[in-house]
């Protein structure tokens, strides 16, 4: 089984981005270095920075969603949503679980959920 070490997301801006996932994350990037930056998010590495072939905001944002899990979808996304998030869904139940969208400065989303119980 592979292992997934690192998500890159590339952008026109990523001080901006970094900036605002400085937020997202409550805490400065673990890497800055140049136009990239990064964070630890638990097992994987969280990446931004400039590419050359990204020129806009996305344009199929709901193509790849990035989830972040979290005990307390409502609260964090009281806390995100404060932090001038672009709000998608507001918090909602499915099966027993919470899930809240928002998009990022470039349009790219990213959900809070609960942490995910895998059955045997």
């Amino acid at each position: 089984m592979l292992n997934l070490s690192s998500i890159m997301i590339g952008s026109a801006q990523p001080k901006v981005l970094a900036e605002f996932y400085e937020k997202v994350f409550g805490k400065p990037a673990d890497l800055a270095e140049d136009s990239w930056y990064g964070w630890q998010a638990g097992n994987t590495y969280f990446m931004l920075g400039e590419h050359s072939e990204v020129k806009s905001k996305a344009k199929e944002p709901q193509r790849v969603i990035l989830n972040f899990e979290t005990e307390d979808v409502k609260g964090e996304f009281k806390r995100i949503k404060g932090q001038g998030a672009k709000v998608i869904k507001e918090p909602y139940e499915m099966e027993g679980s919470w899930i809240a969208t928002f998009a990022d400065p470039d349009g790219n989303y990213f959900q809070l959920m609960t942490p995910w119980e895998m059955g045997e």
